[in-house]
């Protein structure tokens, strides 16, 4: 093998499914010396991360941690932990991550009870109330905000129906968290997953999770050993448990302190005023679309502002579209997924690509290669 060249990257303007732009202060933060994952400081640094962490969930929950891994591992954490074989889980399926959820649940050997509804439309309720009614669930799980789709899932009546079957409510919430509302304690919800690289703006490979003291529950009366060692919430949460910690694993010690920085940079600009952001954001996108002739896959009420998916008009060729938007202009979108691969750009507004110049500027690209 020749000599390696120094690494040299484009400056992207990242506008798909994720990950999302990075703030320059949490690119500086990853450039901290590193510590001992043992260190007292570094422990510090964990207790800022789960306090924020509650803070940004809107939970109290005791249980609620970074998994060292990425969104993915966040929803194994989940449902590894809560499920044993013979299990009932109802398992909500509206898009690609819900099908991940069922796959998980299976090789758990529970009994999947599927609730779907059609790529681009939310689970109906009257569907979950049959589905719960049909079985003993030990749990339901949803996809709050559904990637492959752009759909926003309403959750509280859910919760309810779910509580009022005896079972646990558990959540993904990787595209929603940082980027729209989400009340873990308020709408009931026992666990939720969600990714560092959406609307928080961190990079990738981390997954913050939260549990319910029913969840906890859950776990300390298990009959069987869970089934992932790294994943196994038994040993995981020790390491997190204030000044007497466990040693479990080795953090990433540097996304970690990207994850800190991250979070302080949420909450200075404060939630709701985030929230409202992403929304406009998504309003402006909105009507500069619409103003060219492109259509919304979801119906309005249920669209997601962080993730639009969009429909790809008669004439245009997605793959083309899409490599001349990242060539000519740095800016990346997303492609559809499954049974909307080629007729559907999903177009990210997450976080700090949450930006009026980055609507603009895709927005012009847009006109310049469609009209020609």
């Amino acid at each position: 093998m020749g000599r390696i060249d120094e690494m040299r990257t484009s400056t992207r303007v990242l506008m798909g499914p994720g990950p999302s732009d990075v703030h320059p202060r949490v690119l500086k933060a990853m450039a901290t010396p590193l510590l001992g994952h043992l260190d007292p400081e570094f422990l510090e640094v964990m207790d800022d991360i789960k306090v924020m962490t509650q803070e940004t969930l809107q939970t109290k929950n005791p249980l609620t941690f970074v998994v060292s891994a990425p969104g993915s591992a966040g929803m194994e954490t989940c449902l590894v932990n809560l499920l044993e074989p013979g299990d009932e889980a109802v398992i909500c399926i509206h898009g690609v991550f819900g099908n991940r959820m069922a796959d998980i649940a299976e090789r758990c050997g529970a009994k999947v009870i599927k609730v779907e509804a059609a790529w681009g439309s939310p689970i109906q309720i009257e569907d979950v109330r049959t589905a719960l009614e049909s079985c003993s669930p030990k749990l339901l799980a949803i996809v709050h905000a559904e990637t492959s789709t752009g759909v926003l899932q309403p959750l509280e009546e859910i919760s309810r129906l779910t509580k009022k079957a005896g079972a646990l409510f558990v959540v993904d919430a990787v595209t929603s968290y940082c980027g729209a509302e989400l009340k873990v304690d308020e709408w009931g919800i026992d666990a939720l997953y969600s990714g560092s690289q959406k609307c928080l703006s961190a990079p990738p490979g981390l997954s913050p999770v939260t549990f319910s003291q029913a969840a906890i529950d859950v776990l300390d009366n298990r009959k069987t050993k869970v089934q992932s060692w790294f994943l196994d919430l038994s040993l995981v949460k020790n390491y997190w448990a204030g000044a007497k910690r466990a040693y479990h694993h080795t953090a990433p010690i540097s996304s970690m302190y990207a994850m800190r920085e991250a979070l302080r940079i949420v909450l200075e600009e404060g939630l709701e005023n985030r929230f409202a952001r992403h929304q406009k954001n998504h309003e402006l996108l909105r009507d500069g679309l619409e103003s060219m002739g492109f259509e919304f896959l979801v119906e309005e009420q249920y669209r997601l502002p962080m993730l639009n998916a969009v429909r790809i008009p008669d004439g245009i060729d997605d793959s083309t579209v899409r490599s001349r938007l990242l060539e000519e202009y740095d800016i990346e979108i997303g492609g559809g997924l499954g049974p909307f691969a080629g007729k559907i750009w999903r177009i990210g507004l997450m976080g700090e690509s949450s930006d009026a110049n980055h609507v603009n500027m895709l927005l012009a690209a847009l006109r310049n290669i469609t009209s020609k």
